[in-house]
């Protein structure tokens, strides 16, 4: 009941913190227009959002599962017992940190875990909404052995489960480029400057400045990289991701591994390939099975399908709508009972899926809205008050069932348009994506 406890302290956290993080977004973007410096591109931030939608939900749910973990460890390994001071919530922070330097490393490290962490690198920008794009692996706490020494030293499980979103928000401001370098700061903590480093694919930026808070641990570990004015980082994965879509972005790296571990004949290569250096493939690989590699950083074309006015303004209300019902689930969360939380996040990743490939223009993406449809009408068909809505008043279930209505309609007009453009170009192709419909 403890552990339930915080999880809803968490979440009415995020339904607080999360309309700050939007409010930050639209300045940061509104006083770079202003400046004539725009780090923000709308349709790049919406994606960043929708990971971060995702994110949020399943970080609150798996935070049972990462606690749960833990606390067997600390009921198992603990020497010490600690009472509920500030002192041993720094010292929890400070764990955490370490922690998390030496998780984050592993995941740029092997082939197998860069997986966890590539949508966090996938925006080809760096501003304050890619902050958001976190891994929805993060469910599962899959270096919890790294937690073994805070497990004996007696950390309690309560106080990790409080400190752990703590630290996790305490990451978000650093990811500007509106921030230049901050002094002595420079030396203690990690800053706007460091970070640009970490996201730069620039090869001498690579794999640099792991550290979360304290710049400390990477000057301690020989992965530190100061930001040179001679080298302007260039953002983004040597792999793009090429989608807007944060679902497919969490699955990509791993479809390939799967891929190539399928394809291999050495069965060595077949066991070994998860564990090897992160973008390792089988000799031969890179000719026979090529994926597209940016090799010169200030050579590339970013991911940037041009969108109408009228689906950039519908893509946008949709993120709008979703957000808000996020939100009420954060804020309403022990209302919603445990199953009907597991149900409101399947019918959050079908929406967020649905959304993202018709930004994409997809062909499919009538399909998918469909689907997203279905499963709303589903759920009020299992329950009439739509998650509780119908107890603030009865109109807002059947208005909602109206709105899933219309974005299917809409998906397929868009789609549908798309198509009759390119048709009247006389240059079909299969793949809508590279249709300029700008004049839609």
């Amino acid at each position: 009941m403890e552990v339930i406890a915080t999880m809803a302290e968490v979440a009415k956290i995020f339904s607080i913190t999360m309309p700050i993080f939007l409010v930050l977004i639209l300045g940061e973007k509104f006083y770079g227009w202003w400046k004539g410096t725009d780090t923000v591109p709308w349709v790049d931030a919406l994606s960043s959002a929708y990971s971060g939608i995702i994110f949020s939900i399943w970080l609150v749910l798996g935070l049972t599962i990462t606690v749960v973990s833990y606390e067997f460890l600390v009921g198992n390994l603990a020497l010490f017992h600690w009472e509920s001071t500030f002192l041993l919530y720094i010292l929890t922070f400070v764990v955490i940190d370490f922690n998390g330097y030496w998780g984050h490393r592993i995941t740029h490290e092997f082939n197998v875990f860069w997986n966890k962490h590539l949508i966090h690198h996938s925006s080809e920008e760096f501003n304050l909404a890619c902050a958001l794009r976190q891994s929805a692996f993060d469910v599962v706490e899959v270096f919890f052995f790294l937690l073994i020494p805070a497990a004996i030293i007696g950390i309690p499980a309560a106080a990790m489960a409080a400190v752990l979103p703590v630290h996790k928000l305490a990451q978000y401001w650093y990811h500007t480029r509106l921030i230049n370098k901050l002094g002595f700061l420079e030396h203690i903590i990690v800053t706007p400057s460091h970070h640009r480093v970490h996201h730069a694919l620039n090869p001498i930026y690579l794999d640099k400045n792991y550290s979360a808070i304290f710049i400390i641990w990477d000057k301690l570990f020989g992965t530190f990289q100061k930001e040179l004015e001679s080298e302007p980082p260039v953002y983004g994965i040597t792999r793009p991701s090429q989608t807007w879509n944060p679902i497919t972005i969490n699955f990509e790296h791993l479809a390939l591994l799967v891929k190539d571990a399928w394809r291999a004949k050495s069965w060595m290569d077949k066991l070994t390939i998860w564990f090897r250096p992160t973008g390792w493939r089988p000799k031969g690989f890179e000719e026979k099975y090529p994926v597209n590699k940016i090799t010169d950083p200030y050579n590339f074309e970013k991911y940037n399908p041009p969108l109408s006015t009228g689906l950039l303004l519908w893509s946008s209300i949709q993120f709008f709508v979703l957000f808000g019902l996020v939100i009420y689930m954060m804020h309403n969360f022990t209302m919603f009972g445990g199953i009907g939380l597991y149900i409101f996040a399947v019918f959050v990743f079908v929406q967020v899926y649905s959304a993202t490939e018709l930004m994409n223009r997809n062909k499919w993406a009538p399909l998918y809205s469909f689907t997203a449809t279905i499963v709303a009408f589903a759920i009020y068909f299992c329950d009439t008050s739509w998650f509780g809505m119908g107890k603030i008043s009865s109109i807002l279930p059947v208005a909602f069932l109206i709105y899933f209505l219309l974005q299917t309609i809409a998906a397929f007009i868009f789609t549908m348009k798309v198509a009759a453009h390119h048709f009247l170009q006389n240059d079909w192709d299969d793949d809508f994506r590279v249709i300029d419909d700008s004049v839609l």
